[in-house]
């Protein structure tokens, strides 16, 4: 006996579910990685792409590793501290995320990292718990900010390369007690995309710090007569043998010599013994004293309406004691503007008497204005309310 028609439907449909959840891809969870990083250094964690295609369920592509592209952001936050970047070139390279925490950022900072399989989207998250502790000496006095021209942020960022750039900054400092403070990419401080053209860098601004003083050669290097030869397009003053050079090429026109001061901290609360006097327990006051709450009140109600009163008494003398009057604006005005007007004005009302009825006399616009014969004068508008007084025809 066959299964009912909407039974058979149930069941393919569940079974065509369950095939589509099977193909969704997976999301995985790695254990939390704990790191620290001390303020006034660079800290740089490696994301590698290695550590998390072991968490992936599909197989790897034939060949090499699936690309995998990483994204990283502050947890329940949008976006990474601002003391701390995240770069990476390309999908099959590893990210880095990199930055020099400051005191300001002592404390736990909690990153969500997620790794994403290009090619099987399958995703795999991890949680960094980054713990910031301050520096057993403090920030280095003496830093010095290099722009190294043919390298990209990340070629500087693993350890090796760190550890070669201090070498050769260690022959031009004349010290050994080198560290490198922070690592920034020239387009973060705003640079200029290089050209798509094999060999372009972006260039990085590589910052050294020391707590001996800055040898003869680099304080020749920044010194204003030296800034003065870059302006001319000369070489700088160069005292002592380039020990960058071929590895990193160093613009010694950009070479920038800070000195960092301890900021005096303010002096923290002063707690006392605990204890309270006399041993008795504390009493909290029942009673408000009384305040005096009318001038508050005059104040606020009163100086609002008195300058609203003074300025409705300059309105209304502006609008009404201000005012010329038909008299004054007549006087100021030129006769023939007055015949003029006083003529259309004129003409105009016996247009309209016209057209209302047709029994109306002649208009008086084709009166003449004096008798030939006689020469009697004739006004042709006798009662003007206007104000003009000159005649049609000069007396």
């Amino acid at each position: 006996m066959e299964a009912p028609t909407p039974l058979r439907a149930w069941v393919l449909a569940a079974v065509l579910l369950g095939g589509s959840w099977a193909a969704l891809p997976s999301h995985r969870v790695l254990p939390e990685h704990h790191v620290s990083a001390e303020t006034g250094a660079i800290f740089v964690q490696a994301l590698e792409r290695e550590r998390f295609q072991e968490a992936f369920v599909a197989g790897r592509e034939d060949g090499g590793a699936a690309p995998v592209t990483f994204q990283a952001h502050l947890s329940d936050h949008p976006d990474l501290p601002r003391w701390l970047r995240y770069v990476q070139r390309g999908p099959r390279q590893p990210g880095y995320l990199y930055g020099c925490p400051t005191a300001a950022e002592l404390g736990t900072h909690v990153i969500e990292v997620l790794a994403y399989n290009r090619h099987t989207y399958e995703t795999v998250a991890q949680r960094l718990v980054i713990t910031v502790i301050p520096a057993p000496g403090g920030d280095p006095p003496y830093q010095g900010d290099f722009l190294v021209g043919n390298r990209n942020v990340e070629e500087l960022l693993p350890a090796a390369a760190r550890d070669m750039f201090l070498q050769a900054a260690a022959g031009v400092w004349e010290r050994d007690d080198l560290r490198v403070t922070n690592v920034t990419s020239a387009l973060d401080r705003g640079g200029r995309v290089p050209l798509p053209i094999e060999g372009r860098k972006e260039g990085v601004y590589v910052t050294v710090g020391s707590p001996g003083p800055f040898s003869p050669c680099l304080v020749a290097a920044a010194s204003p007569r030296s800034r003065l030869r870059c302006s001319r397009g000369q070489q700088p003053l160069a005292s002592c043998y380039d020990t960058f050079a071929p590895r990193f090429a160093v613009r010694w026109c950009n070479l920038t010599l800070l000195q960092v001061r301890p900021s005096p901290t303010a002096p923290g609360p002063v707690w006392g013994p605990g204890v309270l006097e006399d041993g008795g327990d504390f009493q909290a006051p029942t009673e408000v004293p009384p305040r005096d709450l009318l001038p508050g009140y005059l104040v606020t109600l009163l100086v609002p309406l008195a300058v609203a009163a003074l300025l409705c008494l300059l309105l209304g003398h502006l609008m009404c004691c201000r005012r010329e009057g038909l008299q004054k604006r007549d006087l100021e005005t030129s006769d023939i503007q007055l015949v003029h007007h006083t003529s259309i004005h004129g003409d105009t009302e016996e247009l309209r008497h016209m057209a209302a009825r047709r029994d109306v006399p002649r208009p008086l616009s084709t009166l003449p204005m004096f008798n030939v014969r006689t020469g009697q004068r004739i006004n042709p508008m006798p009662s003007a309310p206007d104000g003009a007084r000159v005649p049609l025809l000069p007396r």
